[in-house]
């Protein structure tokens, strides 16, 4: 069934009246205000830094920035870091002379009693496992869908996301095998060589068009296999992250135990992944084909960083709040979960890495405060080794949730019943930064698709509940007006860029089907969700004037990255993940180098509209990077995270072809040395 369509936005005298009630006054309308009064509110919306008014938000899932631009090569002049600039690979996706930077180890922890960090005891692969297709559809069929068998079945399904001659991408890409099965499709599958391959068939057909098995994206898995050691440590890579040990965490533990003991019988593909993890698109192969044009026509960062080690929730709560959420007793005060949901990443006894209690029916949360408690320990010894030595940032007896579970309200308000669903973080009172816009009256929404029928039949609705922010948060999701204003449908997004009526801060998500996430969706149907809304923005054109539009993922999904990682606090930062910044002040096909991750996008809001930060404690709080030319990608005033002004060039005509050729040489990262910056 098609999804309702909901009413074009409020107008600004409802979303205002909306504001005073969350403000807990007597709400008015915005037209009965006096002059002065309407005037206040409109200049606060208005008086920005730089001729950006509207910033869209689209985020996608799990794919690193290698996994995406592994073999991709800009114009202009311009440097990028990845696969084919480091000689990891050849253009082709073979293995380049600098391959052996990329090889991965299996590691022996067999007998220790404590979550290995980075193992002492380890050795190379000769081949890497064979991928799996994990969960991936054998067939299509239109009972369960993605892929669909027939069109009309998709197209009433998604008819209102995608342009019409997307709709047929939803009905391609079926593996055609059994589900957890080693993936033949995959050239070599059976004799991998040990690192980076390119996912296309043994006659070099691409494989972007398939549904494919994922790597395991969890918090504790993407810590060890990033192999952090200060004793790895060198000039480039000062945090000492190896990055060796991808398909290791994947077939020894996967995506957690639940608490249960390891299998019988158990091999590299017992947990359905194998070596997923190595897999990447090859831009040169015609993969990626719409973000490519995007990153040649405007500006993409290879410095743009997951801020949680692990998955979808943890990492989307960043994007609200610039801070993790924690367990509470409903009531907003801190509180000690159930036993089972308190993670364990310390080995079994007698297992080779298979975690105690983990999961997403396991732990999820950690009292980071505790070095006692398992896992917490070996993460703080290792950033107190630092040389600028991050605080872990984690408050105490505060059990933070690391991974994914559902939040604490259910689309309507109402609390969402433990008793039934025990894996669900309670009500939290953490600030984000709706809670900032709403107090300065600057109007913002979060759209997601499915919002309606999640609200009705959130059981069959493709929503993404743990990808909203707001959504945990009592503040928002206990005052009815705020929930009516703010938190909208696709459909009601669709109809506020074409009347022009969009807010000043907009949050995007698509549904499951289209957010790219692995087995479940193609990359290529978030390419096709996102082209939509460029498009829909562009054929506006007073609105694709005064708008940017930030294109990114949620997390990296478990795959492989080659870039850096600056430990920031306990949480992370994780790899690299995509980041298109699509605008009129970005155009000419710029890389940007400045370290950056989701905390970044609430600097550029809150410097854009001259905000202070969410808390005094969240991430916002980090001053912007400062990176040498000749080590453009690591902070040396650590830890830092930049605020994207860097993505921008707004001291040119943008008119025309913007900033081709162009390239800042500033130091620091974020512009200004050659007068990028009129501010």
């Amino acid at each position: 069934m098609k999804k309702q369509q909901r009413s074009p936005r409020c107008q600004l005298a409802n979303a205002h009246a909306v504001v005073a009630a969350a403000a807990g006054i007597a709400a008015v309308s915005f037209a009965a205000l006096p002059v002065s009064a309407a005037s206040a509110v409109q200049s606060e919306e208005s008086a920005t830094q730089t001729p950006i008014k509207h910033v869209i938000v689209i985020v996608g899932e799990n794919r690193t920035f290698d996994h995406v631009f592994g073999t991709y090569e800009p114009g202009n002049g311009q440097s990028v870091q990845n696969l084919l600039s480091e000689g990891i690979v050849n253009a082709d996706g073979s293995p380049g002379p600098n391959f052996a930077k990329s090889r991965q180890f299996q590691a022996t922890v067999t007998g220790t009693a404590q979550f290995a960090l980075a193992p002492s005891t380890k050795s190379p692969y000769g081949t890497l496992p064979s991928p799996n297709t994990g969960g991936t559809a054998t067939a299509a069929s239109d009972a369960s869908g993605s892929p669909y068998a027939t069109y009309n079945a998709a197209a009433q399904a998604e008819g209102d996301s995608l342009e019409a001659s997307d709709i047929g991408k939803l009905m391609t890409g079926a593996s055609g095998l059994p589900a957890g099965s080693r993936d033949s499709r995959i050239a070599n599958y059976n004799a991998l060589q040990n690192g980076p391959y390119p996912l296309q068939t043994p006659g070099q057909t691409s494989l972007y068009d398939a549904y494919l098995g994922g790597p395991v994206h969890r918090f504790y898995q993407n810590w060890q296999q990033s192999d952090c050691d200060v004793s790895h440590a060198s000039r480039t890579n000062p945090s000492g992250c190896l990055m060796d040990l991808f398909a290791w965490v994947e077939t020894t533990i996967g995506a957690g135990s639940n608490g249960n003991a390891q299998p019988a019988a158990f091999n590299d593909q017992t947990t359905r992944e194998g070596s997923n993890a190595l897999g990447f698109h090859n831009v040169n192969n015609g993969d990626v084909p719409y973000f490519v044009q995007l990153a040649r026509d405007y500006t993409i960062s290879d410095n743009y960083h997951q801020p949680v080690m692990g998955g979808t929730g943890a990492n989307s709560i960043m994007i609200g709040a610039a801070d993790a959420y924690y367990y509470t007793d409903g009531n907003g005060q801190p509180s000690t979960p159930p036993l089972n949901q308190i993670e364990n990443p310390n080995p079994a006894p007698g297992s080779n890495n298979w975690y105690t209690q983990d999961g997403y029916s396991g732990g999820s949360y950690s009292n980071c405060s505790d070095t006692s408690q398992p896992g917490v320990g070996p993460i703080s010894k290792y950033l107190a080794s630092l040389t600028y030595h991050p605080k872990m940032n984690c408050a105490p007896q505060h059990y933070y949730l690391l991974n994914n579970y559902n939040p604490g309200y259910n689309g309507d308000g109402t609390v969402l019943d433990r008793t039934t669903s025990p894996f669900t973080i309670p009500p939290s009172p953490v600030r984000t930064i709706g809670d900032t816009l709403l107090e300065r009256h600057i109007p913002w929404k979060y759209y997601g698709e499915g919002w309606n029928t999640f609200i009705t039949t959130p059981k069959t609705s493709v929503y993404c509940n743990i990808c909203n922010p707001f959504l945990y948060e009592s503040s928002i999701m206990t005052n009815k007006a705020v929930r009516d204003a703010h938190l909208a449908d696709t459909t009601d997004l669709y109809s506020d860029i074409a009347s022009g009526d969009l807010p000043a801060v907009s949050f995007v998500k698509p549904g499951g089907r289209l957010d790219g996430h692995p087995t479940s969706s193609k990359f290529e149907l978030y390419e096709a969700f996102v082209r939509k809304i460029v498009d829909g923005v562009q054929s506006n054109p007073k609105l694709w004037a005064s708008t940017a539009i930030f294109i990114t993922v949620d997390e990296g999904g478990g795959y492989y990255d080659s870039g850096y990682i600056q430990p920031v606090d306990f949480f992370g930062d994780g790899p690299r993940i995509p980041m298109i910044l699509v605008s009129p002040y970005s155009r000419g096909g710029r890389v940007a180098h400045g370290y950056s991750d989701h905390a970044s996008l609430s600097k550029f809001i809150e410097r854009n509209w001259h905000l202070p930060p969410i808390t005094g404690r969240s991430r916002d709080n980090l001053p912007n990077p400062v990176q040498r030319s000749d080590n453009p990608y690591v902070p040396v005033n650590a830890p830092a995270i930049g605020d994207l002004f860097d993505t921008f060039n707004f001291g040119r005509n943008h008119s025309g072809g913007g900033n081709a050729g162009h390239d800042d040489g500033d130091s620091d990262g974020q512009g200004g040395a050659k007068g990028w910056w009129p501010f």
